[in-house]
């Protein structure tokens, strides 16, 4: 499996004419090398000359997480970069223009010398993760049934009375019960007026009868995030407020039809975005359709009126989620996760998106 995602990426930098690079960060190198420790480095040649380095309280699990093909090298805890800096070859090397601060990026420049050129390049292992495998695609999918189920699970206890702290405690110790190492993000659960908050934190108020609650979960099973949103009704709700919920299914529904290889993330965003704008509402809804989901809860590509034009792909993960929030009043956000297929969405979340009246 890495070794073909080394191939890719060894390919993406002769086109690139480089002749190595340096990757970082937790979410690179567990895609690379297989290694889910917290100090790590790799340095990729475009010749196949691929080199791992972290510290001696890693040695041991280096030998049991990294992936064939990686030259492992043990240094100092806080020498990695000098470590790396030794085995720099000389010609274009590429970095993480994005994440590399000031200062790392001066002693990386001490490091190289002459004989290399410090080139940016961020994005290219990026990129790769954009477009999943299908072992990666089952993994995603597992992540979605577990968040389905803690759903259900829910709903068969309620959610009138309950404050919404507690709900979110409650639900993130059932993921990990029920197999997760964790949450893939807070969870956030939003009543009332607070679900015009699209990011709101979870209060120690209880949810009241004739109000929406939102929920936005997913959950991290081994390595791998899902992302669901779904609104319920505690109690029958308004007329007011079965109607915004139609107005942002419908712009859901719209953005699903939308998903297909070769659309780009900005013209899928402005399918949903228009069911909302023609109902007056266009002021009520500031954020993106949807982001890329794997390893991290964002990834590329993303689907907003600011994305770039690049195309989806066959193997993107992606969220669908518009919603609607009227200050004040209430929110609405209906979210699916969804896999890029030639043939269109596949939806990966099963939860019912019929506005339920729930105690």
């Amino acid at each position: 499996m890495t070794g073909s995602r080394l191939e890719r990426l060894h390919a993406a930098l002769a086109n690139q004419g480089l002749g190595a690079l340096i990757v970082q960060g937790e979410a690179n190198l567990r895609y690379l090398t297989g290694y889910t420790g917290s100090n790590g480095l790799a340095l990729v040649g475009a010749g196949g000359e691929d080199r791992f380095f972290t510290d001696f309280r890693y040695a041991a699990q280096i030998e049991q997480e990294l992936e064939p093909g990686f030259e492992p090298e043990i240094a100092e805890a806080g020498e990695l970069l000098e470590a790396l800096g030794a085995r720099l070859p000389a010609g274009r090397v590429g970095f993480d223009d994005r994440t590399t601060s000031v200062r790392r990026r001066a002693r990386l420049g001490e490091l190289a010398g002459d004989r290399v050129e410090l080139v940016a390049a961020a994005g290219l292992v990026e990129d790769l993760r954009a477009v999943k495998d299908e072992d990666e695609i089952a993994l995603i999918a597992a992540a979605a049934r577990l968040t389905d189920g803690i759903y259900e699970w829910l709903l068969e206890r309620g959610l009138g009375g309950r404050t919404e702290r507690e709900l979110a405690i409650a639900l993130e110790h059932e993921m990990r019960v029920r197999g997760a190492s964790g949450p893939s993000f807070a969870s956030i659960v939003a009543s009332g007026a607070a679900g015009a908050l699209p990011h709101a934190k979870p209060r120690d108020v209880a949810i009241e009868r004739g109000t929406l609650v939102t929920l936005d979960i997913g959950s991290l099973v081994d390595g791998y995030c899902s992302d669901c949103t779904r609104t319920f009704a505690v109690g029958e709700p308004s007329a007011h407020a079965r109607e915004i919920y139609a107005l942002v299914l419908a712009a859901q529904l719209e953005g699903l039809a939308a998903v297909a290889p070769g659309r780009s993330g900005r013209e899928v965003d402005a399918q949903a975005r228009a069911v909302i704008a023609a109902a007056g509402h266009a002021e009520h809804y500031g954020h993106g359709l949807g982001h890329g989901v794997g390893i991290e809860i964002h990834e590329a590509p993303r689907m907003a009126r600011t994305a770039a034009d690049a195309e989806l792909r066959s193997g993107n993960v992606v969220t669908v989620e518009p919603g609607v929030y009227l200050p004040g009043e209430l929110g609405v956000r209906i979210e699916d996760l969804v896999v890029v297929r030639d043939g269109g969405a596949q939806i990966l979340s099963s939860v019912t998106k019929e506005l339920l009246a729930v105690d």
